[in-house]
């Protein structure tokens, strides 16, 4: 087995969760380039073992993917990744 884990938790992996001025946790829905990576090539969203994500972080990563979706943002469907 490889010195990291399978699904990809390499040196240089950069998260998408960012923690505001004051603390606060949240997932931008504008930064479309970092969500798309956490979606399949097929326009899935990965889940909580893949992307090595707490529950509530991958709840935000969900939400923010569904509002980039609805405002055009990001694809449904693979048809246009």
């Amino acid at each position: 087995m490889s010195r990291f884990s399978r699904f990809g938790s390499g040196p240089n992996k950069k998260s998408v969760i960012k923690t505001s001025g004051n603390g606060v946790v949240y997932v931008d829905w504008k930064d479309a380039d970092n969500l798309r990576r956490m979606m399949s090539p097929n326009g899935k969203i990965y889940g909580r073992k893949r992307l090595s994500t707490t529950a509530k972080e991958q709840a935000m990563i969900a939400q923010a993917i569904k509002r980039a979706r609805f405002m055009g943002l990001l694809p449904y469907t693979s048809a246009t990744l």
